[in-house]
C-alpha cells in the first residue's frame, strides 16, 4: 500500500499571486487629527496626565508590532507624527513605563449585526517556566508561572469583545460579569454562550440583568434553584429542558 502524499498545487494565476505576496509587505500608519492626543482634566487633586490612554495605546502598539523598546518606540511614533505633519509631542518612555502598569486599553471591533451573541471561555497561558519539550524529557523548572486569559467573542465576526487577565488560582465564572461590563450598555445581548464551569447563581442573574439568554450546560445531577431571580428561572427552565430530553 503506497503512503499518502500531500496535493500539490501549481499556480497559474501568478499576476494575482504576485500583487497578493506584495500587498503583505504593505505598510499604512495614519493618525486621525481629530483624535485626542491629550489628556482632558481628571478634576482631581494632584498633577494631572499629559497624554490620554488613546495617546499610550498608539506608543505601545508600535512597540510591540516591531519590537522596539520604549526609547527606540518614543523616536519612531515621533518620526510618524512628522510625516502626517502633527505638531504632537510624544510620551517619554518613563511615561510610557509608568501609564502602561494601569492602561485601560481599547479593543477596536468591526462589529456585527445587532443583537450580539457573546460566546464567553477561558485559556492558561504560561507566563514563566520551561517549554513544555523539556519539561517531559528534563522535568524542567519547578517555577512554572501561568496566566488565565479570559475572553469574550463575537460569534458573528469571531472578534474579540471582552478580555480579562488573571492569576491560575482564578476560576472561570467569577469573571464573567467583568467580562460583560466591557459590553456597552446601549448594545443589545441576545445570548451568551459558555461552559458547565459558568453554571452559577451569579452567572445567570447577570445574564439575565443584561436581558440576554443563557446558553450554559447545566452541571451533572444539577437540581432547580428556588425561583427568586429572572436568572433563576430561566437556569431551572434549561435543568427541566435536559432533563425531559436528555
Amino acid at each position: 500500500m503506497s503512503s499518502w502524499s500531500p496535493t500539490k498545487y501549481k499556480t497559474r494565476n501568478w499576476p494575482a499571486y504576485n500583487t497578493a505576496l506584495k500587498e503583505r509587505g504593505s505598510l499604512s500608519i495614519w493618525f486621525d487629527p481629530e483624535m485626542s492626543w491629550y489628556a482632558h482634566r481628571t478634576g482631581k487633586r494632584g498633577r494631572q496626565p499629559e497624554f490620554s490612554d488613546a495617546a499610550i495605546q498608539v506608543c505601545l502598539t508600535m512597540k510591540v508590532l516591531f519590537g522596539m523598546p520604549l526609547r527606540q518606540t518614543t523616536g519612531f511614533v515621533e518620526s510618524l507624527l512628522r510625516l502626517a505633519g502633527l505638531d504632537w509631542k510624544v510620551p517619554d518612555f518613563s511615561t510610557l513605563c509608568r501609564r502602561q502598569k494601569t492602561l485601560n486599553a481599547s479593543i477596536p471591533y468591526r462589529g456585527g449585526t445587532e443583537p450580539l451573541h457573546l460566546l464567553i471561555d477561558a485559556t492558561g497561558i504560561k507566563a514563566e517556566g520551561e517549554g513544555e519539550w523539556n519539561a517531559r524529557k528534563n522535568g524542567g523548572s519547578k517555577k512554572r508561572l501561568w496566566r488565565k486569559l479570559h475572553l469574550g467573542m463575537d460569534e458573528e465576526t469571531l472578534e474579540i469583545r471582552a478580555v480579562g487577565v488573571t492569576t491560575s488560582n482564578v476560576g472561570d465564572a467569577p469573571m464573567l460579569p467583568d467580562l460583560l461590563e466591557q459590553i456597552p450598555r446601549d448594545l443589545e445581548i441576545a445570548t451568551v454562550t459558555a461552559d458547565g464551569a459558568y453554571d452559577t447563581r451569579r452567572c445567570h442573574n447577570v445574564i439575565a440583568a443584561r436581558g440576554a439568554a443563557a446558553i450554559i450546560l447545566p452541571r451533572k445531577n444539577a437540581q432547580p434553584w428556588k425561583p427568586t431571580t429572572a436568572g433563576a428561572i430561566a437556569r431551572n427552565e434549561a435543568v427541566r429542558a435536559c432533563k425531559y430530553l436528555g
